[in-house]
């Protein structure tokens, strides 16, 4: 059971109360506060609600989010990018727009749902039945590599090794502004934002170290290519250190002004996990893993080289 309490801000007033939590609540729908409302698990001051009340200043809203119930999630025959697989696991290219694993008022759609269909029963249960199979996620606007543990032997091998940050994840991404530097290192403490729950925050008190290595690729003047290096794997971490430098990523529709983006046909960040390596769990040996570059991010390259 999770409880969360807020209260209202002038900026937050005369907002539906629905859309309020739908966008401080993490991986919750609308539909999902809708059920919450109409089951009394939200109060407004102590009191009962409805899904279109209207905020006002000082309003002290109290959410009750039940432990979750054991469902079955289906197999659905969702197309995956399969890039490699064997008895132990497989590394999964996945599209950009696809939620990695079931949420609350969200069961459908899902990579999950996809690799119960593909694997059947041969996914890995430590994450139990919501998550089977997922070591590490990616956002859903975030394309690229992630590897899909088939037994609970490979998923505690690999996991040991995104611990002890020997797990080789490497991206691409197009930033606003031009940076001056040719490489660097942000290292800085991230932690859950303290009012939006959806967003993540670099912080001085508490938090999580999150280390995150750059190289740039190519300037556009207005706009940067890189390849980051993750240290740690901390929730948005590329997408919170680069707000924090003031070089946010392309099309991030939380950590920079959507208003920003020229790239109209863009939908959420520019961002691509290009590359994976990590040590087999039975091999013993290293092995790695890259794609190339998804079309949408291809296409925003071309416009940038005027190729368009």
């Amino acid at each position: 059971m999770q409880n969360f309490t807020f209260e209202i801000s002038k900026e937050n007033s005369k907002i539906r109360i629905d859309k309020f939590l739908s966008q401080n609540l993490e991986n919750i729908s609308r539909s999902y506060i809708h059920e919450l409302i109409k089951n009394n698990d939200i109060l407004v001051n102590g009191n009962h609600t409805t899904k279109n009340f209207v905020l006002s200043e000082k309003d002290i809203v109290s959410v009750n989010i039940p432990k979750p119930k054991e469902i079955d999630i289906l197999p659905e025959n969702i197309p995956i990018n399969i890039v490699y697989e064997d008895d132990d696991l497989l590394i999964v290219n996945k599209e950009k727009g696809i939620v990695v694993h079931p949420a609350p008022g969200n069961y459908t759609g899902t990579l999950v749902n996809a690799l119960l269909y593909k694997c059947k029963d041969s996914l890995s249960g430590i994450n139990g039945n919501i998550r089977p199979g997922i070591v590490h996620r990616i956002d859903k606007y975030t394309s690229g590599l992630l590897i899909i543990a088939k037994n609970d032997i490979s998923h505690n091998f690999l996991a040991e090794q995104i611990k002890e940050h020997s797990f080789t994840r490497e991206y691409e991404a197009i930033v606003y502004g031009n940076i001056k530097e040719d490489s660097g290192t942000i290292r800085i403490n991230i932690a859950r934002h303290k009012t939006d729950r959806k967003k993540m925050a670099v912080t001085d008190i508490g938090g999580k170290l999150a280390i995150t290595h750059f190289t740039v690729l190519k300037r556009y003047g207005n706009f940067t290519h890189l390849r980051l290096k993750l240290e740690t794997g901390r929730t948005h971490q590329i997408r919170v250190h680069m707000a924090y430098i003031k070089h946010p990523v392309l099309g991030d529709e939380v950590y920079a002004n959507p208003k920003n983006n020229p790239f109209k046909f863009l939908t959420g960040q520019c961002l691509h996990a290009k590359s994976i390596g990590f040590i087999h769990p039975k091999t013993n040996k290293y092995i790695e893993f890259s794609s190339e570059l998804p079309d949408y991010f291809k296409k925003v390259i071309d416009i940038l080289e005027n190729k368009v």
